[in-house]
């Protein structure tokens, strides 16, 4: 039986590798980040997707540092725009609400 559940994660992450997403993951970073948990899903799933712990904590570590350098909350926007002028560019993650039930998140390279 734990023969057979390694060989279906094994064959889960061959065919499905970046799209599969830790739940705990997910809730470890809730606590601290303010973003919709799709947007922290489909990150943890770009860089957590590994059974190795050393390999999935450095990417909950990148995950944390995308969110804290890309997340603009409104009342960080002359921060966001001071960046983009120091740097020339920068990427947004970013929370457009056309109403309160259907907000849309925008990733941009400005």
């Amino acid at each position: 039986m734990e023969n057979m559940c390694e060989e279906i994660k094994r064959k889960l992450r061959e065919h499905f590798d970046g799209k599969i997403v830790r739940k705990d993951l997910t809730k470890k970073i809730k606590e601290g980040a303010n973003v919709p948990v799709y947007v922290m899903e489909f990150l943890l799933g770009q860089y957590c997707s590994s059974d190795d712990d050393a390999i999935i904590e450095q990417g909950v570590q990148n995950v944390k540092r995308i969110l804290a350098e890309n997340f603009v909350r409104p009342d960080e926007s002359q921060k966001t725009l001071s960046q983009l002028r120091m740097r020339g560019s920068h990427t947004v993650i970013d929370i457009r609400t056309r109403c309160v039930r259907n907000p849309i998140i925008a990733i941009k390279e400005a």
